[in-house]
């Protein structure tokens, strides 16, 4: 097949990694011709590009293709990806994120290529936006949903979520897991005790880890409230941010006040292939962001064999089973995160039980290899009933 997969900009982070994990399966287990369709990775979060160039992934950079709504440049964006797709000649165009999304749905179209696919990470549209932008997102997304042929939900709650939007019918979704390469996390615990030497943590620390850009509605600030509460009764419990972005100085801000600047380190951005030595360096991962489709971190703790204690919203409880392998608690609420918490800081065996359980049921399910042939099926399936509608 020729593949091309068009997506926003190749910053680190979850939906990037997928898509690059899926043009390199593509390329090495299938022998299809990839071509990876993006704008420039701007701002704090890092670049996916190297590793696409040091994979051999063909890229194709487009300038005017951001993340921001800008009229006349995304028109710019939309004339140049519509001649790059043209070029190539795909018999898939598979588009990721929201302004890629659109665009490339709409190019893709206007080429006429054979099966258009859509990825949703997460949805654009969210409680936390004004009314007027959250019916101006759901509305693109009901445009863009008429101008493919299948959408891929990385977690049954985005078909939930798009589904009682009105964004598209129930028929036209697929979940397939956001896959990854789940050996580095399998092994991850051998560098646990350098990594935490490395740190400043000592044996008796319980530490908390958090692995997230650290942006809007990623959560940071609950979990420096749920830290001061902690500490001033469980004194060994110490707090690990992992990620960087434009909040960072404001949340620094926010430790300093709270007097835990002894408590909560902060290790910045990081390449995705030193995360499985962090996540060692943890004995809990909290996820409490606002909105996710089903954030990655999540499916890395666990095959890493770290208990979770996660908001629970969007696609979380797919994977965090409440009691089972880890804890959910109101989104916003940071009492019961530092309640759900705590809980885990005083119960080793339940940690050790939980993460068990987390590997045991999702190594399997999170690899790259099943996602990456489960989404190759599809453009099959797609391929063929649009051979079988020419006849």
């Amino acid at each position: 097949m020729r593949v091309a997969h068009v997506i926003t900009r190749m910053i680190l982070g979850g939906a990037q990694e997928n898509t690059l994990l899926t043009c390199e399966d593509l390329a090495r287990d299938y022998g299809d011709d990839v071509l990876l369709v993006t704008g420039p990775p701007l701002g704090p979060e890092g670049s996916l590009l190297a590793r696409a160039e040091a994979h051999r992934v063909p890229l194709s950079v487009i300038p005017s293709l951001r993340r921001a709504i800008h009229p006349w440049r995304d028109l710019v964006a939309y004339r140049e990806l519509k001649r790059r797709l043209a070029e190539f000649r795909p018999d898939v165009v598979h588009t990721h994120s929201a302004k890629g999304g659109v665009l490339g749905r709409m190019a893709a179209t206007a080429i006429g290529a054979p099966a258009i696919v859509h990825t949703v990470h997460g949805a654009p549209f969210h409680p936390y936006q004004s009314p007027l932008a959250r019916a101006f997102f759901r509305r693109c997304e009901r445009y863009a949903a008429r101008r493919c042929h299948a959408i891929v939900s990385v977690a049954d709650a985005m078909t939930e979520l798009l589904v009682g939007a009105g964004v598209a019918p129930r028929d036209k979704f697929t979940t397939i897991h956001s896959g990854m390469e789940v050996e580095p996390f399998l092994a991850a615990d051998a560098t646990r005790g350098a990594t935490r030497a490395a740190l400043g943590f000592r044996p008796e620390h319980v530490v908390v880890g958090k692995v997230a850009r650290l942006f809007h509605l990623k959560g940071h600030q609950y979990v420096i409230r749920a830290a001061r509460e902690l500490v001033a009764r469980q004194a060994e419990t110490r707090f690990l941010f992992v990620g960087d972005g434009v909040l960072r100085a404001p949340l620094e801000r926010q430790v300093a006040q709270a007097g835990l600047g002894e408590v909560v380190r902060f290790v910045g951005l990081v390449p995705p292939d030193e995360i499985p030595k962090y996540l060692a360096a943890m004995d809990i991962v909290v996820h409490a962001s606002l909105r996710e489709g089903l954030a990655r971190v999540l499916p890395q703790a666990l095959v890493a064999g770290k208990p979770v204690v996660s908001f629970d919203v969007d696609g979380a409880r797919e994977v965090v089973l409440h009691g089972t392998t880890g804890l959910l608690v109101p989104p916003c609420d940071a009492r019961q995160l530092a309640e759900a918490i705590g809980l885990l800081v005083m119960d080793p065996a339940m940690r050790a039980q939980f993460g068990a359980e987390g590997r045991r049921r999702f190594t399997d399910q999170f690899r790259h290899a099943r996602m990456t042939r489960e989404l190759r099926a599809l453009y099959e399936r797609l391929l063929e009933c649009k051979a079988v509608g020419r006849q």
